[in-house]
């Protein structure tokens, strides 16, 4: 996963946590906006998320970014 996808994943996790609690739970598209602007980008993370990691619609914020934190 390239840098600037973990340091997003890592600044949402850590405003919806901030902001709802560390129960809060996001998806993969919690990182993009509602428009397609950046396809291969969103592609990257949907296959970490599904393929890779097997990981439900919907994950506990403070899980994805310490998996993200660990390197995962």
């Amino acid at each position: 996963m390239r840098n600037t996808l973990r340091e997003k994943i890592i600044a949402v996790c850590d405003k919806k946590i901030l902001v709802k609690g560390e129960s809060v739970g996001v998806s993969f598209y919690a990182f993009f906006a509602n428009k397609n602007d950046d396809p291969e980008l969103l592609m990257e993370a949907a296959t970490w998320w599904i393929k890779t990691h097997e990981l439900d619609h919907f994950e506990k914020a403070i899980k994805i970014k310490s998996m993200v934190e660990a390197g995962l």
